[in-house]
């Protein structure tokens, strides 16, 4: 019980440290700021403008009913606790939901370590296949299977644009559209290219094959932020789309490939119903890689200057996943590592993201 007792003072404390960082008086004039805008006659004559506002006004109350919720379960445990003495049962009932509690706790902690305009938004996510064939094709799915068990676990909305399956297994591409709290600062931990070391399935001599996929991560910018696009830049081919898409699929040339000629940057939508819907959305998606990639030279730009190494950019090596001739996930940038792989490629991943965006703000503060 003593235990317990100072757990519940540990995370209480935690708690009131959150609410000070979110400023919870600010947040509850800032919600009935919100309502009171939204109940005003023609809120919704400007739909885009009305769009941000309720989503701003379901996040601030999605978060002050997350703290009200935690303060209550900390006082209801510290209650039956009270109760509990010489009840083991009771105990054992008091230390899982503090266990829980903490984990929600940790979670909005992470919070803290997020400084960037667009981290609490929502995040576009590309992955391809790299060398490697088949097996590299087959890893580009493992991974997308990966980040949407971690977005389930998360409670994430997940959106498919565009899916694009290898011609004998796995996938050439995917990108997904991921919606939730701080979606987009989550995921940047993940930019990067993504290794597995293993024996092949498609090897009929059973040899190890080290296998390549790359993950890229946009923020989903609204309309409001403006990104120039030359047409003359622009490759656009259509095609038939397979796999994962609307009801046209394998019907109709409905599917987009854009090419953005000056930088490289290739992007496709196969999920909407027309080549138009198609087009649009493969635009937006440009868009955000676009804003994206000057984003990243910016702050390139600004750590050398100021004679900072700069961040590792998307395209170089972040992890490695090893499966023969021994199993361990190990971060190359933090160190950070676990022997089961299993559950990591079940999409817990929050070790990994946890570790890398400490150390990004530890790196920061020097």
């Amino acid at each position: 019980m003593p235990e317990l007792r100072e757990k519940i003072s540990d995370l209480s404390q935690r708690l009131d440290e959150l609410e000070a960082f979110f400023d919870v008086g600010r947040l509850r004039e800032r919600a009935a700021r919100l309502s009171e805008e939204m109940s005003r006659p023609g809120f919704w004559d400007d739909p885009d403008r009305a769009k941000g506002v309720a989503a701003e006004f379901s996040r601030t109350e999605d978060r002050l009913k997350l703290m009200e919720e935690l303060r209550g379960r900390l006082e209801d445990s510290s209650e039956l606790l009270e109760l509990a003495e010489g009840d083991r049962e009771l105990l054992e009932e008091v230390e899982r939901e503090l266990e829980g509690i903490e984990r929600r706790i940790e979670e909005q902690e992470v919070a803290r370590l997020f400084t960037g305009e667009y981290d609490e938004g929502d995040a576009i996510l590309t992955i391809n296949s790299g060398a490697g064939g088949v097996d590299s094709q087959d890893w580009a799915e493992m991974l997308a299977r990966m980040y949407r068990r971690w977005a389930e676990r998360r409670g994430f909305g997940l959106e498919v644009i565009e899916y694009t399956e290898g011609e004998e297994a796995g996938i050439k591409s995917a990108t997904f559209s991921v919606s939730g709290p701080y979606a987009f600062g989550l995921l940047s931990a993940e930019r990067g290219v993504h290794r597995l070391v293993r024996i092949s399935p498609f090897d009929a001599s059973s040899r190890r094959h080290t296998s390549f996929a790359s993950v890229a991560v946009a923020p989903a910018i609204d309309d409001a932020v403006e990104v120039e696009i030359d047409e003359k830049d622009l490759k656009v081919d259509t095609y038939r789309a397979s796999g994962a898409g609307g009801q046209h699929v394998n019907k109709t040339d409905s599917a987009v490939r854009i090419t953005h000629l000056p930088t490289g940057i290739v992007v496709q939508c196969q999920n909407e119903r027309s080549q138009h819907q198609n087009r649009e959305t493969a635009l937006r998606v440009l868009k955000a890689r676009l804003f994206e990639l000057e984003r990243e030279k910016r702050e390139q730009e600004i750590a050398a200057q100021s004679g900072e190494k700069a961040e590792i950019g998307w395209g170089s090596q972040i992890r490695s996943y090893v499966l023969h001739p021994y199993r361990m996930v190990k971060d190359l940038r933090t160190g950070e590592e676990t022997g089961d792989v299993d559950r990591v490629l079940d999409g817990d991943l929050d070790r990994f993201i946890y570790a890398y965006l400490k150390r990004r703000a530890q790196a920061a503060r020097q």
